[in-house]
């Protein structure tokens, strides 16, 4: 078979790492004098990565995350959160054990920087995540009960691996959007883990649902399995205003 047939049948079957390798195999296998057996081993290794880097790439498309921020660009010793339990939250621990986490801290102290580097990581190694804004979210979850829908997000986010649920006390939600959230989280209970960053402490949180018995009872399957990391209060973004000529990590 000619080589234009080859790579026309690669392009055909939708093999584009074997089709973009299959030069470069045959002549590294000439020149190493190896067998049949080791090129065609080359060429599926190369299929493999290529599948995989594209499965990467839709995922990380299918997340809605805001931005691309890396753990390599958090600047751990100038913050107080615990970064072996960032990076074990990296390595998906959460999604293996079905555990919760909270970031929780002042303003402008990389909770979102650390949650979207999370999901990242987690990404890269195979997860499926999905990111909203809370108050969003909210109002998502409050559009669809009004359409009569209710209960589809809730099913398609069960088929996610985990979900990020961003800036929870920055905006205060309506009461039949603390309701749907409540019924969201009841949903994923013990199933889909959240990753939630929030600027309140868990006593003030009743002050955004508007509802101590709900919140309440949020917070109970919220806070079961969970893992807590605080970011302290001292915003990046201050401190750079003021010349420190720290990266913020958090936009």
């Amino acid at each position: 078979m000619k080589r234009s047939d080859i790579l026309n049948r690669m392009a055909a079957l939708g093999l584009r790492g074997m089709k973009a390798a299959y030069d470069e195999a045959l002549e590294a296998g000439r020149r190493q004098k190896r067998g049949a057996d080791w090129v065609l081993g080359t060429l599926l290794e190369a299929e493999t990565a290529d599948k995989k880097a594209r499965s990467i790439k839709y995922q990380l498309t299918v997340a809605r995350l805001p931005n691309a921020k890396e753990l390599a660009e958090f600047d751990f010793p100038a913050s107080p959160v615990d970064e072996a339990a960032v990076r074990r939250l990296a390595g998906g621990d959460f999604i293996e054990n079905h555990r919760n986490c909270v970031l929780v801290g002042g303003t402008g102290t990389g909770k979102s920087h650390l949650a979207v580097a999370v999901a990242r990581a987690c990404i890269r190694d195979g997860a499926r995540g999905r990111f909203f804004n809370v108050v969003e979210l909210a109002n998502l979850l409050e559009r669809e009960h009004a359409d009569g829908r209710q209960g589809r997000l809730a099913d398609a986010l069960r088929r996610r691996d985990f979900v990020i649920m961003d800036e929870l006390g920055y905006l205060p939600v309506s009461r039949t959007g603390g309701n749907v959230l409540f019924h969201l989280l009841s949903c994923l209970y013990e199933h889909t883990p959240a990753i939630i960053t929030a600027n309140l402490p868990f006593r003030e949180w009743g002050g955004v649902f508007g509802d101590e018995r709900m919140t309440a009872a949020m917070l109970d399957r919220l806070t079961h399995h969970r893992t807590i990391v605080e970011t302290g209060n001292e915003s990046w973004r201050f401190r750079n205003r003021n010349g420190s000529g720290r990266q913020d990590p958090e936009l």
